[in-house]
Parts: structure tokens; C-alpha cells; sequence
């Protein structure tokens, strides 16, 4: 088994004081399975920049152009959730560019939202088929937001089946329909969580009949994400970014 894997921890997003998102979460978790001895550190580089050809096979040239001049508007920056900056930019794009299993799903090919500037696991799909013509892929997302994005670019793609189970009444309030989505309401607990993927898992298997998976398994379901997140980051694979074949 080969195990490889990226951070982009090194490229800070400038936020304001008192910015709800986390960002400090993804040296935490790089640095956790460095200081844990699951990695050495030489053996978590930082990735490439994604290259504009591959994102626009899911974006669109508008929405590339105000990204790399900086011209998101100030609606387009509060759907976004982040302030436009040079080191979003160049993050977001070494983010994409690292995925073999990633999470930016509330990425639409005109617009970015719910922190997601990219949509890397359909841009990653739409790269593996310029060498793998015909590939099935199903996305199974566990993270506690539905996957809209990703929902919606591949809503009429037959060989992309598209999973989500996530809250019925959080972000975003406006679903997308996914291929089978199971929504799940507040306070849901671990015992009714596992026998509800338990009873869906294999059939979105079967009626996937996909090539290869991506795992969506963003830590956010978890009661304590934002409380204790000094606990649980080492769990998280939103940053780190883990391939394995």
C-alpha cells in the first residue's frame, strides 16, 4: 500500500479578527501527524498550483478571471464566506491540485460558496477522464453539509453518482438534489448515524458500479467539532489530503 500525502497549511488565507472559520485547523492537523510519527514532515510537501486548463473543466472563464484579478464582488466574496486575497487564490488552487480525496464540495462552476473556492473533487474527476475515458466515479460525502456543489455539476453526468447524508436544517439552505441524499435531523447520534449509512452504503455501491470513490469525511459531523479541535484534528481530512493505492 502506498500512502501519499499534501498539506497546504504554508499558505496563509488573511482573515479578519474574529472570522468564524477555523483556518487554523490545517497546521494543527499537519503538525499533529508529524508530531505523532504517522509522517515525517519531508514527507508532507505542499502541492503544485492546480493549472487554469484543469479548473476550467468545471469552471467557468468568468468566474476563473475574478479570481485571479481579484474582482469577486462584495456579494460574491459573502457567498464565498472569505475575503478575496493572494493567498486564498494561491492556496484554493495548491488545495485542488493535491486532491485524490477532498472536500471543497459547495464549489459551483460559476461561483465559489460555504468557504470553497474550487470544486477539486469534480475537477479531479473531469482530469482522470482525459486519460480514462468512460470512468464511473461515485462521491460518498459525509460531511455534515450537503454537497451542493458537487450535486449539481455532476446532476447530469451518468457516470458520476453522487452521495450525501448530512443535516437537514444547516448550510446550505437551499439544497441541491445529489443522485441519493439522506438528511438527518438535529441531534442525530452515533448509534442512528452508523445504522443509517449501514442500511444505504451498499446500495449506492451497487447502483454506483463506479471505477473509483472519493470519501468525503470532513470532521464536521462530530458534536465538538469547533469546541475542541485541538482533540480531534489529527482525524480531519479536509487539509490532508491522503491517497492510497
Amino acid at each position: 500500500m502506498l500512502t501519499r500525502a499534501w498539506s497546504s497549511a504554508d499558505y496563509d488565507v488573511a482573515l479578519p479578527e474574529g472570522h468564524r472559520f477555523p483556518a487554523r485547523k490545517y497546521r494543527m492537523i499537519r503538525d499533529a501527524v508529524v508530531a505523532r510519527g504517522i509522517l515525517m514532515r519531508k514527507e508532507v510537501p505542499a502541492p503544485e498550483r492546480c493549472p487554469r486548463g484543469d479548473l476550467a473543466r468545471v469552471h467557468t472563464a468568468q468566474y476563473l478571471d475574478a479570481m485571479e484579478q481579484g474582482t469577486l464582488t462584495g456579494p460574491e466574496q459573502r457567498r464565498l464566506g472569505f475575503p478575496w486575497s493572494e493567498g486564498l487564490l494561491e492556496r484554493s488552487t495548491r488545495t485542488v491540485q493535491a486532491t485524490l480525496a477532498g472536500g471543497t464540495h459547495h464549489a459551483f462552476p460559476d461561483h465559489g460558496e460555504g468557504f470553497c473556492c474550487f470544486n477539486d473533487v469534480a475537477v479531479a474527476t473531469r482530469v482522470l477522464r482525459t486519460s480514462h475515458s468512460g470512468l464511473r466515479t461515485a462521491v460518498l460525502d459525509l460531511d455534515v453539509h450537503q454537497g451542493n456543489g458537487t450535486a449539481a455539476i455532476f446532476a447530469d453526468d451518468p457516470d458520476t453518482f453522487t452521495f450525501s447524508m448530512h443535516g437537514a436544517k444547516n448550510f446550505p439552505f437551499k439544497k441541491e438534489r445529489s443522485s441519493r441524499d439522506v438528511e438527518l435531523d438535529d441531534g442525530t447520534g452515533d448509534r442512528e448515524y452508523l445504522a443509517l449509512l449501514d442500511r444505504h452504503i451498499d446500495e449506492v455501491l451497487d447502483e454506483a458500479r463506479a471505477d473509483l470513490v472519493f470519501y468525503l469525511a470532513g470532521s464536521d459531523p462530530y458534536a465538538g467539532d469547533l469546541a475542541d479541535i485541538a482533540e480531534i484534528h489529527a482525524t480531519s481530512v479536509h487539509e490532508l489530503r491522503v491517497a492510497c493505492g
